[in-house]
């Protein structure tokens, strides 16, 4: 199983986007696999197509990633710039789609209504694929209409994949159906595994297999103790759990919770401190020297 560790950055509450592409450049330079961007329509994080493609221009291997909310982008026009992406960053790219965040700003700005998030998400992602593999497009679906569309350039990732997150029944039951990859964000590595087996059964049920090594973990850290408003903000979105159990708070720790992960049938990690450190770059070099050499 290929172990690999990325690295999360929420936008501009991490890092002034001025220093994103140095943050980039010293994830490659410690071999970090790739560079993730969770999407919002507000809070400050980095339009992803944007921040992306500046990544890919400084750097030359690092993979180049998004939590991208697909509800309320157009999708011809976002099956291009993907497409044209993966190609300039000569298929770097790597994709988990999202539905947003379930907050009524967020959603207002999405310019969506959020029953509809769910139904718009599985419409979409099979038109991108249909897009990408070069099929001239013509429907008219509950949400989307496409007449005689085709995307002339297309990724070099053949495929190009779409991974899937989310924890309650129906995202799992739509990563079994849709996503080529599944991964949970504040979550136990017990949960994890119980997670996983409902999205492989969901598949099942839909005539899929998933590749086993297509599970992965958005997995936050701390070098200290949680101050106390990191443990009320985890505590809001999980009061059922301690904070510590979902968020380790020594290298030791964290490590402990990436073995216990891997068993749990999951070898990609997204890696995100709950606070921004003084130096991004001395931080970088310890976190390599903690976990890459967990990777196989």
């Amino acid at each position: 199983m290929k172990v690999r560790f990325g690295f999360t950055c929420r936008g501009s509450s991490d890092i002034a986007i001025e220093d994103f592409g140095q943050l980039c450049e010293s994830l490659e330079t410690f071999n970090f696999d790739s560079i993730w961007l969770p999407e919002t329509m507000l809070g400050g994080s980095f339009d992803p197509i944007v921040a992306l493609s500046h990544a890919a221009a400084r750097t030359k291997k690092l993979k180049i990633g998004s939590h991208m909310v697909l509800p309320g982008r157009d999708p011809f026009r976002l099956a291009k710039e993907l497409a044209h992406l993966d190609r300039m960053s000569n298929g770097r790219l790597l994709l988990i789609a999202v539905l947003g965040l379930p907050d009524d700003r967020e959603i207002a700005a999405q310019g969506v209504e959020r029953p509809e998030r769910g139904a718009m998400l599985a419409e979409i992602i099979p038109l991108l694929r249909r897009l990408w593999s070069g099929e001239t497009v013509s429907c008219e679906g509950g949400y989307y209409k496409l007449l005689e569309a085709r995307v002339d350039l297309l990724p070099k990732q053949k495929p190009l994949e779409i991974w899937l997150g989310g924890t309650v029944p129906s995202a799992l039951r739509r990563a079994g159906e849709l996503g080529d990859g599944y991964i949970p964000g504040l979550s136990t590595p017990e949960e994890g595994r119980q997670k996983k087996q409902q999205v492989e059964e969901a598949a099942q049920e839909f005539g899929r297999i998933m590749d086993p090594e297509h599970f992965g973990v958005n997995l936050s850290y701390s070098r200290v103790p949680l101050s106390s408003a990191a443990r009320e903000s985890l505590r809001i979105r999980r009061p059922d759990v301690e904070p510590e159990t979902l968020v380790p708070t020594s290298s030791a720790a964290l490590s402990e919770a990436i073995d216990q992960w891997i068993a749990a049938g999951y070898s990609k990690f997204l890696l995100r401190p709950m606070e921004p450190p003084a130096n991004w770059h001395e931080e970088l070099e310890r976190l390599a020297s903690d976990v890459l050499g967990m990777q196989t």
